[in-house]
């Protein structure tokens, strides 16, 4: 006797579920119309020429678009599969909705009073505002500007800090430069002013954050509110948080930690260090973006407040946490690049170093700035023939702020061997600014 074939198996299976096509549906169709009409001592004819094959065929289409739709449906129950609406309700599950987007717009920066010869830079995430009153919101800018008396006006990109259609302002209402903000960082310009305004309006606001963003976001998702995992999260979810490491070693938050509600409190500490009595922390260690304050300043709440309002809601009674900035750590690149005959050379420097921060602006906490990687940007620019004598530098800030690890200590300023690569540490984020002066790209024709 001839073993049959296993018949092929449709819908949800071990591996998923399996789309049953038309071909498979219509033969099926075919199969249940002749044994029906062999009950009846009749061969039919279902060719597709056939009056009954026509009939049949138009009944499979109809099933095998609702296979389609059983299979969009099987697949919109999982985040990693869920488009649209779908992955909206499940997100709605883990209570985590759909972010808007920011608005988006120009702005023209106007120098007042310059003196002749000199030059007033206005830096990258300079904070703008409205009119002052309960609905005043704050704006900054997208790239550095450069104005003198002779080009005393320029347009410069700028972005809402508040999400949501509030952002989409109408032309004239940005007033000026965030006094608080001023005071600070553009004291330098002395008798010289700066006015600014939108001449446009402002749009985007309206928008939603794609299906992409949005399911990494949830892949992410903590369900117990106990949990390092758990915080991470709440502060991810915090705008301007670029990432975020949490340590906890007594286990205090970490649930999951092998000697978790293990300690015998009547008869031990949880260290030798730590006093009978004395408040229990752990470290958050929060690298942002530098367009965000750190601390409030003027209308813009800073980061380490929100992110300290954020761990409240996820953190257990009596354990609190030690919020620090990350070692923000500026990227540099020295190099001799070889690039073709006319092409205009500060122009060149400038795609290259805009690419350079487009490379290098996905790495994160303790993510090592890798030469092949840097090698690959700059080539990919169109105009390079070659890069010869690259070494990558970085230039640390200040030391000590973080309670734990070891820290190298090292000069202002560090060059790289040629094809080293630039090792960071867990709690350093690689910053590379297209207009730092730390970068020293010398551009020579073959």
């Amino acid at each position: 006797m001839t073993e049959q074939p296993l018949s092929p198996q449709f819908g949800v299976t071990q591996d998923g579920f399996v789309l049953k096509g038309f071909d498979a549906v219509l033969a099926d169709a075919r199969t249940r119309a002749r044994q029906m009409w062999a009950t009846l001592g009749l061969e039919p004819d279902l060719t597709s020429t056939s009056s009954l094959g026509k009939l049949i065929e138009a009944t499979v289409h109809e099933d095998a678009e609702l296979w389609k739709r059983l299979e969009d449906f099987y697949y919109a129950s999982f985040v990693c599969t869920a488009t649209g609406d779908s992955l909206d309700l499940l997100g709605d599950d883990g209570n985590l909705p759909r972010r808007e987007l920011p608005a988006s717009g120009e702005v023209t920066l106007t120098l007042g009073g310059g003196l002749p010869g000199r030059s007033y830079i206005v830096p990258d995430g300079t904070q703008l505002v409205t009119a002052a009153g309960p609905g005043r919101l704050s704006f900054v800018t997208l790239a550095p500007v450069e104005l003198s008396s002779t080009t005393p006006s320029q347009r410069v990109a700028a972005r809402s800090l508040t999400r949501g259609s509030r952002g989409d302002i109408t032309a004239g209402e940005i007033v000026g430069v965030d006094p608080a903000y001023e005071q600070i960082y553009l004291s330098g310009f002395g008798v010289a002013t700066l006015t600014v305004t939108n001449e446009q309006a402002f749009t985007g606001g309206l928008g939603m954050e794609d299906d992409d963003s949005y399911r990494g976001r949830q892949l992410g998702i903590s369900r117990s509110l106990w949990t390092v995992e758990a915080g991470r999260q709440s502060v991810l979810n915090v705008d301007g948080v670029v990432d975020v490491l949490l340590s906890d070693p007594l286990g205090g938050v970490d649930v999951s930690q092998s000697f978790f509600d293990e300690f015998d409190f009547g008869e031990r500490l949880f260290s030798g260090e730590r006093q009978i009595g004395a408040a229990y922390t752990f470290d958050v260690v929060v690298a942002h973006d530098f367009r965000w304050p750190w601390r409030t300043t003027g209308a813009v709440e800073g980061v380490y407040e929100r992110v300290l309002r954020e761990v409240d809601r996820v953190r257990p009674a009596g354990v609190h946490p030690n919020i620090v900035a990350a070692d923000h750590i500026d990227v540099g690149v020295r190099a001799r690049i070889v690039v073709e005959p006319g092409y205009d050379p500060a122009a060149l420097s400038a795609a290259i170093r805009t690419r350079l921060a487009e490379a290098l602006g996905t790495l994160r906490l303790g993510g090592d700035v890798l030469y092949s990687q840097v090698v690959r940007a700059v080539v990919e620019v169109p105009g390079v023939l070659d890069v010869q004598r690259l070494h990558l530098r970085r230039h640390p800030p200040a030391f000590g702020r973080i309670t734990f690890g070891e820290v190298v200590h090292q000069t202002p300023a560090v060059d790289a061997a040629i094809g080293r690569n630039l090792l960071m540490g867990t709690t350093e984020l690689p910053v590379f600014r297209a207009d730092a002066d730390l970068h020293d790209l010398e551009l020579v024709t073959p």
